[in-house]
């Protein structure tokens, strides 16, 4: 195989319910050289994400939606191999949209120079470093406003953008509660990440009852990641003038049909509860606050970053589905 010899994933279907092999296909093809003003990348790694999924829909969630016989994107770290670039050289390591691919050619002013803090940890701009990590940074600090000595509940907690989530709580000075699927990830977040009090759902019983015996002060901040139960069980154990951070509702993202929402939602009303629904690209101006004081935590062990590592372009589905079966720990990356 050359070196501009490509293995893209693309979609051939758009599932309607939980996706499946069948609705990708992995093909090769052929690259020419990097022409003025473009770069042939060999990606390293590359993201799967929760809000892929809605890329997969025909109309989209919100992004634009995946086109069929096509790469699937997202984001990729990787190696310039060619440049016809003078800002690029082989060897520099950058950041872009071009997932589900291990050779893209692509132009320069779409992929990001980096320079990476750890050569060997390069993945992290994936995560901590990347998207989920500056997801948690903005939705907590400019919308969920934890003051010092308020209790944060975090679903998803020890996901990709959660864990981030509970980390920066706690370094705010506030009590935290992070709900997970399994008692291995409950025992990461509290040796770990110092959440305070965990909660299965899969095997508390009531969230509600749950949440409240583990907040008994009650819920100030609420960083949404799941939806469904989670939000219903936020909303009776939510003080008045608390807060949601809504980042995602991944409980939602598999069903073909819309379900039944939370039967409680008066009590934003009595509450006076604020709900801000964001989405991160719509906040670059904390970009480099948050590169700044994320790899400083994370150089300074104050921030953990936890990945959950997959090898090969062929189980990169695999690794998406897995996502909504809670099987990673941590940000989900493939090895390329």
């Amino acid at each position: 195989m050359s070196s501009r010899t490509a293995r893209q994933i693309q979609m051939v279907s758009r599932p309607a319910g939980m996706p499946g092999q069948e609705h990708f296909r992995m093909v090769e093809v052929e690259l020419p050289a990097p022409e003025a003003g473009q770069v042939l990348v060999e990606n390293r790694y590359m993201s799967v994400d929760p809000y892929m999924r809605g890329r997969m829909r025909a109309e989209g969630v919100y992004a634009a939606p995946y086109p069929l016989n096509a790469p699937l994107y997202g984001g990729a770290v990787g190696e310039v191999l060619e440049s016809g670039d003078e800002n690029l050289q082989p060897g520099d390591i950058v950041l872009s949209q071009g997932a589900w691919q291990d050779r893209l050619l692509t132009r320069a002013s779409r992929v990001q120079r980096l320079e990476p803090f750890d050569p060997e940890r390069i993945s992290l701009y994936l995560g901590t470093l990347g998207m989920p990590g500056m997801t948690a940074y903005v939705g907590l600090n400019r919308f969920g406003e934890p003051k010092e000595g308020e209790t944060v509940f975090v679903s998803a907690a020890s996901g990709a953008v959660g864990a981030n989530v509970c980390q920066i709580a706690k370094m705010k000075g506030c009590r935290v509660v992070g709900s997970v699927g399994s008692d291995a990830k409950a025992e990461y977040l509290n040796a770990e990440c110092g959440v305070d009090e965990t909660i299965n759902y899969r095997t508390c019983g009531d969230l509600t009852e749950a949440l409240r015996a583990a907040a008994p002060d009650g819920v100030d901040v609420y960083f949404e990641n799941v939806g469904g139960e989670h939000l219903q069980a936020a909303l009776n154990a939510m003080n008045p003038f608390g807060r949601i951070a809504a980042c995602g509702m991944i409980s939602t993202y598999n069903d073909a049909e819309p379900v039944p929402g939370p039967n409680n939602l008066m009590l934003i009303v009595g509450k006076k509860v604020r709900i801000n629904g964001f989405i991160v690209f719509d906040h670059n101006d904390m970009r480099e606050d948050f590169l700044r004081d994320m790899s400083g935590w994370i150089e300074s062990g104050r921030v953990r970053a936890r990945e959950t590592v997959v090898e090969g372009l062929e189980n990169a589905v695999d690794a998406f589905l897995a996502l909504f079966s809670g099987d990673n720990f941590g940000k989900m990356v493939v090895k390329l």
